[in-house]
């Protein structure tokens, strides 16, 4: 989280280069850019700490080889802020093309501290020829992440939402409610846990917690700063003073992340794990590690929900190649490779309203997995809040709980 501030504080201190922003979404000719591409390596900066989406990402390279002549580097991170450092340290060289970052998966803190910087190239989005293909009126997400506009400096690539996951042989009727969840700790201590801050799934369930707890959680969308913040997070301590004791290992240690959480159910050690994946489960289940007694569910008052982008620096060196990526992404058959939950099981971006009969053939015949809730069984997505409230939030955690008693 250090790492988090400095970051922010290194990007208010950056001038934008306003000429590489100059190339705006009508002077893409896309005829151009893809004969560009051809022939580039596209450094993809995405989080590298799940062996699905790994080798999900390996497949698309792939394809965007064979299409394409680009190839694709996936640059693994543990932390989305590893790589928006680098693009910060490269502006402060004074090295405004040739850059090392080609892509970067982002969305949160990360893209709004890049973008209100002018470190992001664009607008692009609308340029991309895969893009009225998706669902801005059903996901509106895609248009504003965190509370920020994305304005087109991010293409949308996968949508998600937080799931609870459970095994019915040993829970058959889960909590569904922050409050519910509370009493269930107290009742069943050493069978929950959520990864340490600040990983992005654990301080996303701290900002679940909050939602729960407030009586108006749409103070949340204004910037931390512009409210009273001990008197609005104060509720989320108090809960949290009383689960800590009754968690995993008495909230002594934390798993790290969503697939150390993901062991931790399928090892039996915790009874309830969650994800923003809601395909997640079926997918473990495909992939034999997980019961297939283990089933998902939302809380009755919503659970967070946001999208993924792909976002291209403002001096990429293989900027065309990202713009193929980008667009690559977007395309049905690559889109319905990553919802299903054998593979992925991402909830795509795309309206199927607005793709041909072959390729609305294609989700269609998806098998989601006996663990997926339906569409309609998703419960109401909520909104995120404004990405200041993470950056605080997950900061003292730390302070608060990330050492031993």
């Amino acid at each position: 989280m250090r790492r988090l501030l400095a970051l922010t504080a290194a990007l208010t201190l950056a001038t934008a280069d306003q000429t590489a922003q100059a190339q705006a979404q009508d002077g893409l000719a896309w005829d151009s850019v893809v004969a560009a591409a051809r022939g580039q390596t596209v450094y993809w900066h995405a989080w590298g700490g799940d062996p699905r989406i790994n080798a999900f990402i390996a497949s698309v390279g792939q394809d965007l080889q064979a299409r394409h002549g680009v190839t694709l580097e996936h640059v693994r991170l543990a932390d989305t802020a590893d790589a928006v450092t680098r693009v910060i340290a490269e502006r402060q060289a004074g090295r405004d093309s040739g850059g090392a970052v080609d892509a970067i998966w982002i969305n949160g803190a990360n893209f709004a501290a890049m973008k209100d910087q002018g470190l992001l190239f664009g607008p692009f989005t609308q340029a991309l020829p895969n893009w009225p293909l998706v669902d801005t009126t059903a996901n509106p997400a895609i248009l504003v992440d965190f509370t920020q506009p994305v304005e087109g400096y991010g293409s949308p690539w996968a949508m998600f939402q937080m799931v609870y996951e459970h095994d019915t042989a040993v829970l058959p009727e889960p909590p569904r409610s922050i409050d519910a969840l509370r009493a269930w700790i107290a009742d069943n201590p050493g069978r929950f846990t959520y990864p340490q801050p600040p990983d992005f799934l654990g301080t996303s369930f701290l900002k679940q917690v909050l939602h729960g707890v407030l009586d108006d959680p749409s103070m949340l969308m204004r910037p931390a700063e512009d409210a009273d913040y001990d008197a609005v997070t104060a509720p989320l301590w108090t809960f949290l003073d009383e689960i800590t004791p009754n968690l995993w290992r008495q909230g002594r240690a934390y798993p790290a992340n969503e697939p150390a959480l993901g062991q931790l159910l399928a090892d039996g050690e915790v009874d309830i794990a969650f994800s923003f994946n809601p395909g997640r489960a079926s997918a473990a289940i495909a992939a034999g590690e997980l019961p297939d007694t283990v089933r998902t569910f939302v809380f009755d008052d919503g659970t967070l929900a946001n999208a993924s982008f792909l976002a291209i620096p403002y001096n990429a060196a293989n900027r065309e190649g990202a713009l193929v990526l980008a667009n690559l992404i977007l395309d049905p058959a690559i889109q319905a490779r990553a919802q299903d939950p054998a593979i992925l099981g991402f909830q795509t971006v795309l309206g199927l309203d607005r793709l041909s009969d072959a390729d609305r053939a294609r989700f269609r015949a998806l098998d989601l997995g006996i663990a997926t809730l339906a569409p309609d069984a998703m419960g109401m997505g909520l909104d995120e809040p404004h990405p200041s409230w993470m950056t605080r939030i997950a900061e003292d955690w730390v302070a608060r709980y990330g050492t031993a008693p």
